[in-house]
């Protein structure tokens, strides 16, 4: 499993009956969780003080109870990367941030560091710009495209809260499968590609997207945006069901097929504090091309 332990502002303090208790740089939230399927509290006196709570409804969504008060707004900051979040409790249970992706971050920031040439990235799905902003810290170019016009309002927020509100980012409110397609026409190509496709969801026209039944198709599109000697390739799985294994079966069946290098595949997850317990967040594929 890859798990990043270097978030000072940002710990998931305990899980218990379905339910993660988390530290947000001092504000403290409890939001549902599928993969805690026990009841037992390892530190029950830390949830006797929280500032709001996510309770899903049984006719789909749900709300959030606030018993303490938290402003519309703060910051959490990953300090490894001198990256600088702007979170807010929304709705769906989010707060603007995935914070196991770091892992991936640190990752790929490496690869882009290291190359020794300029990296253009493409990032699909880009919601508040979490990678965004790592790959532009660490000297890339990006293309940051999604569907949504508030995420990619948040990312520009976001970028310019991590000091990088000059770097060259292109902000693109599109859907990535007809943005893909335009690219393609157009001749561009691109160093790297990080997508993070949700299991189900819509574009800014009512375009419809089901991860089974589009991903294979689109990864297949980003081959023809690649440039000729492309340094990474990374997908990141939230779908349930969906196994870890399917991810290194795409990036094999497409991108190692045409440029050889190595993919592989693994869960991402967050350390617990104090307790050695991991909880799992879904899933990566990566490829770099070594």
């Amino acid at each position: 499993m890859w798990i990043c332990k270097e978030w000072n502002e940002y710990k998931v303090l305990d899980l218990s009956s379905g339910e993660k208790l988390e530290d947000w740089n001092g504000y403290k939230l409890i939001r549902p969780d599928p993969q805690v399927i026990w009841n037992r509290h390892e530190f029950p006196d830390l949830w006797k003080s929280f500032h709001g709570r996510y309770h899903r409804s049984n006719k789909g969504g749900g709300s959030w109870e606030f018993v303490k008060k938290v402003p519309d707004r703060w910051y959490v900051s990953f300090e490894p990367l001198g990256l600088k979040f702007n979170i807010k409790p929304m709705g769906f249970k989010h707060t603007g941030l995935f914070p196991e992706q770091a892992a991936n971050w640190q990752w790929f920031s490496k690869l882009i560091r290291e190359a020794g040439r300029p990296i253009n990235v493409l990032n699909l799905f880009a919601y508040t710009g979490g990678a965004t902003a790592a790959a532009a810290a660490a000297g890339a170019s990006v293309a940051h495209i999604d569907s949504s016009k508030g995420m990619v309002t948040w990312a520009k927020e976001n970028l310019t809260s991590s000091g990088l509100a000059d770097c060259p980012v292109r902000y693109i409110v599109d859907d990535v499968i007809k943005f893909v397609e335009r690219e393609i026409r157009r001749g561009k190509k691109y160093d790297a590609i990080i997508m993070d496709p949700p299991s189900y969801g819509r574009g800014p026209n009512g375009e419809v997207w089901k991860i089974e039944e589009e991903l294979f198709a689109l990864v297949e599109k980003c081959m023809q945006v690649l440039s000729d000697k492309p340094l990474f390739f990374l997908i990141n799985s939230y779908t349930t069901g969906l196994a870890p294994s399917v991810l290194s079966n795409l990036l094999k069946m497409t991108v190692v097929k045409k440029y050889g290098g190595c993919a592989e595949t693994d869960e991402v997850g967050l350390p617990i504090e104090n307790s050695g317990l991991v909880l799992p967040c879904g899933a990566s594929g990566r490829w770099e091309n070594k």
